[in-house]
């Protein structure tokens, strides 16, 4: 398989149809911003949402659609329930997968690599822009485990947001931000035929090495 150092070059990472790795920014990180932002300008539903995939210590897999919450050169971030079953099986195996799938522009992007929870401080900081509601509901939801009743949950609300009145909910510890920093990404492009283009960035020590797989 041919393989090669990535160069730097000007990226037109706009065109729906192909990606060539003349086109390509050679920092993932900045091509895959650069197909969010084509995602956002195309009015894609839900441009952020992806697929989680974690497995448990035993190599059992689970996978669920979420919200990126951030990314830059430390990685994709995202936040939930250290508790719930993902956050379990991150602390068992803290390795995942994400895919992004943008039909409307037949475009797919795959990411892999090491999990680590993000700081207090900065799980703190995204906590208060939620809406007071989704602060009551990170308290107020045992994500993953068994409810014996819709009402049962909807009591704890009704405590909750009596106990909290003015909406100041502090972070509980069980909820905060993980981080995945990727070894490896790859950039799916769909064309006629199924003769899709799909580039491939692995990190290789400091570098990404770019690659082109077959369709």
């Amino acid at each position: 398989m041919a393989k090669k150092k990535a160069r730097r070059k000007k990226p037109q990472g706009s065109s729906p149809r192909y990606l060539l790795e003349r086109d390509a920014d050679p920092n993932p990180i900045r091509q895959f911003e650069l197909w969010l932002d084509d995602a956002r300008r195309a009015r894609v539903i839900e441009p952020t949402a992806m697929t989680l995939a974690t497995t448990t210590r035993a190599g059992v897999p689970s996978a669920r659609v979420l919200l990126l919450k951030g990314v830059d050169r430390r990685g994709f971030v995202f936040f939930t329930n250290y508790e719930s079953q993902k956050g379990r099986e991150l602390g068992e195996n803290p390795r995942a997968a994400l895919v992004f799938w943008w039909g409307k522009l037949e475009r797919q992007v795959k990411v892999s690599g090491a999990v680590t929870r993000v700081p207090d401080a900065e799980s703190d900081v995204y906590f208060a822009t939620r809406p007071a509601g989704s602060r009551i509901g990170a308290i107020a939801s045992a994500q993953s485990t068994v409810l014996a009743s819709r009402e049962e949950l909807d009591r704890r609300v009704r405590e909750l947001t009596k106990q909290y009145p003015d909406g100041d909910v502090p972070r509980p510890p069980h909820w905060g931000g993980f981080r995945l920093n990727p070894d490896m990404l790859e950039f799916w492009q769909g064309r006629a035929d199924r003769l899709h283009d799909r580039l491939r960035y692995r990190r290789e020590g400091s570098a990404w090495i770019v690659e082109r797989l077959s369709p």
